[in-house]
């Protein structure tokens, strides 16, 4: 016997290799092998067995050394030969990239815990008994039947914040493990997934394993993980991209928290979308999938209604109630008189007085920018130079160190310079350069200045990306040691914190003119969600979002009015063809060189082109064009869009296209979820 294999790293091509006697031949195509190649053993793949040996292969033919032993998933192979198929990827990407986690080195010094607990450590299994509501017990009546008798059943939870999503997910697991079947509990990232794990070892039963499978997760535990699926024992895998991608012999239900949010959404290739592989998941293995959110996606709310998705309601919040909600221009006062006695710009008067009002009252504050560092960028007023990062297509945001010393920084290549003394094209001195903008490290200054008392911190990519750090920040804004935290989209998602009362929306409309069809719903989900956090248990709490420009999301601010925002923008989605009511897909093109790329994109788009009146496609092919960020990493982007009613054209015309463009062309396929 002969198998074919493709190495998972390296040499394209196949190759051929024998296999060994004692091997049992039955289920070899999928499986993960080590081979000999050269002076050394490598991981492969394998695509094909045969019984003699193919004419052509002019080498010696070497005996494979070992197999890799997966867990016994019997759908496995073919679900990633599925996603590895719409996706243009080929299938050992996917298996490379499981294997390169499990067998990855440790990088956390020792004495750090990045990755949480894991299930060997103490847990208690004195947890208070907690009474559903009848709008909870509804849902959990519901599900557990389709757990014990498996079957595909994509169910969308609407719970508006605080209405206790996490006690019908805690039901549900535990009733999963109960019928010795394995859940797997998405996020959409990491930090969020190191609070749920947290949560889940708190208070669900000791008797349920939970382990972690995302980039803060400690070796020793991937192991464990890994050895608790080769034993096929039930367990609780919480994590965001990769979990959905684990080979699982008893997979009985997914769970996707916060399922609107676009971080499911992979940004390296090949760019899956968490979300998506997780719904294929669970009908290729005929088990349910619970979809939650307090602002459900479009998306996901029109499969309710038009695909046969199951949806349930929670109208109520488990305690507190919904906060007020205020919108304030910043630009002027509400008496319509210029605002310059204010102390700063950025904080409107009514944004100072509710602080300073909870602040005395010792309650909590968020404070919510989307935008981090301390300006968006540095601007000659002589000239009007910008600095730029010299990798990528942006202006470099100024950023105050640790030591309290200001740097220019690009959010996309990591480059990083002093804070000009000036102007790199005029020569005009530091006093002609303006700080334009406002960033998350500038708040905290500015709410320092304003309440020298108050203890003040910060939550953003640049303080998460610690996972230790951003764990003990969140752990003392839980236990009331801070009182304002200043943050980006990352305190947005999920987080319980009980003791605020006051949520400040520094510039509401930032994002809402963004160039993209959805750029409305992401920034009324991201401001629900953030207001969100005040009232959990409180009967008084206010939401003051500031604002630069009206916008007709404002009018729909109070959670329990967003399905009339979506009902809406159904309405605009409709007419002009966009998802959910037409598919829609991105095609993006890399090079490092301008003029090739520009010429290599115009090859694709003709290609496209012609292959859709060739096939009377009714496709519309948009492009080429730029991105906003147009090089990153001195990496030229270019982009190319299709639309069609109907996927089928879609993929027909891109599998046209992968069959005639040379394969030395670095694109990606990224499809916007329906």
């Amino acid at each position: 016997m002969f198998v074919q294999v493709k190495l998972l790293q390296g040499y394209q091509k196949s190759l051929t290799y024998k296999v060994p006697e004692s091997w049992d031949n039955n289920n070899l195509v999928g499986s993960i092998i080590t081979v000999p190649l050269k002076n050394k053993v490598v991981p492969a793949l394998v695509i094909s067995t045969c019984k003699y040996l193919p004419e052509q292969v002019s080498y010696v033919i070497k005996e494979a050394v070992a197999k890799d032993v997966l867990p016994p998933d019997k759908y496995y192979s073919s679900f990633i030969k599925n996603i590895s198929s719409f996706y243009f990827s080929p299938q050992k990407l996917f298996y490379n990239r499981i294997r390169k986690f499990v067998h990855t080195k440790e990088l956390a010094p020792r004495g750090q815990n990045p990755g949480g607990q894991h299930t060997s450590q103490a847990r208690s299994s004195n947890i208070q008994k907690i009474e559903l509501t009848n709008e909870q017990q509804t849902v959990v009546d519901y599900t557990n039947p389709i757990i014990t008798n498996p079957t595909y059943s994509p169910t969308l939870l609407h719970g508006v914040t605080g209405s206790g999503k996490t006690e019908i997910y805690k039901k549900i697991i535990s009733h999963s493990v109960e019928q010795n079947k394995s859940v797997i509990f998405l996020l959409p990232e990491v930090s969020l997934s190191m609070q749920f794990e947290q949560i889940f070892l708190r208070q669900l039963p000791s008797n349920i394993p939970v382990f972690s499978f995302h980039s803060a997760t400690r070796v020793k535990d991937k192991k464990l993980l890994w050895q608790n699926l080769l034993e096929k024992k039930p367990c609780l895998i919480v994590g965001v991209h990769l979990p959905v991608m684990l080979p699982i012999a008893n997979l009985g239900c997914i769970i996707v928290d916060e399922e609107h949010e676009l971080g499911f959404q992979e940004k390296k290739h090949p760019k899956i979308n968490s979300k998506e592989i997780a719904i294929w998941r669970a009908k290729h293995y005929n088990i349910p999938i619970i979809l939650g959110s307090a602002t459900p996606s479009i998306n996901s709310l029109h499969n309710t209604s038009k695909h046969g998705w199951k949806l349930f309601k929670l109208t109520k919040r488990f305690s507190g109630s919904f906060p007020a909600i205020k919108t304030v221009p910043i630009t002027k006062q509400a008496n319509g008189q210029k605002n310059s006695f204010r102390k700063n710009f950025w904080i409107t008067k009514e944004l100072e007085s509710a602080i300073a009002d909870r602040l005395l009252k010792k309650e909590q504050i968020l404070i919510y920018l989307n935008r981090r560092g301390y300006s968006f960028f540095v601007q000659c007023k002589k000239c009007g130079h910008t600095f730029l990062c010299p990798n990528c297509s942006v202006s470099l945001t100024l950023h105050k160190g640790a030591d309290k010393v200001h740097k220019l920084c690009c959010h996309y290549c990591d480059y990083k310079q002093d804070n000009p003394t000036s102007c790199s094209e005029c020569k005009a001195g530091s006093k002609e350069l303006l700080k334009r903008g406002i960033g998350t490290q500038q708040i905290v200054t500015i709410l320092q200045d304003l309440f020298p008392h108050a203890k003040i911190a910060r939550a953003d990519l640049d303080t998460t990306k610690k996972k230790r750090l951003w764990g003990e920040t969140v752990e003392k804004f839980e236990n009331g040691e801070i009182d304002i935290l200043v943050g980006t989209q990352t305190i947005t998602k999920g987080y319980h914190f009980p003791r605020v009362t006051l949520v400040g929306i520094i510039w509401a409309d930032l994002n809402v003119h963004f160039p993209v069809f959805n750029a409305a719903e992401t920034t009324l989900q991201k401001l629900i969600q953030v207001a969100g956090r005040a009232g959990r248990q409180s009967e008084n709490s206010l939401v003051i979002a500031q604002i630069m420009h009206d916008h007709p999301i404002f009018n729909y601010l109070n959670e329990e009015n967003y399905l009339e925002f979506c009902k809406e923008e159904m309405g605009f989605r409709k007419e002009t063809c966009y998802p959910p009511y037409g598919r829609f897909v991105q095609i993006e093109i890399k090079h490092v060189d301008s003029k090739k790329i520009d010429h290599d994109t115009q090859e694709i788009f003709n290609v496209l082109h012609r292959a859709c009146e060739q096939h009377k496609l009714d496709v519309s092919i948009l492009g080429p064009s730029k991105p906003l960020i147009y090089r990153i990493q001195k990496t030229e982007i270019r982009h190319i869009f299709l639309k069609a009613k109907s996927f089928k054209e879609i993929y027909f015309l891109l599998n046209s296209l992968y069959k005639n463009f040379p394969q030395s062309i670095q694109s990606t396929v990224f499809v916007v979820p329906t």
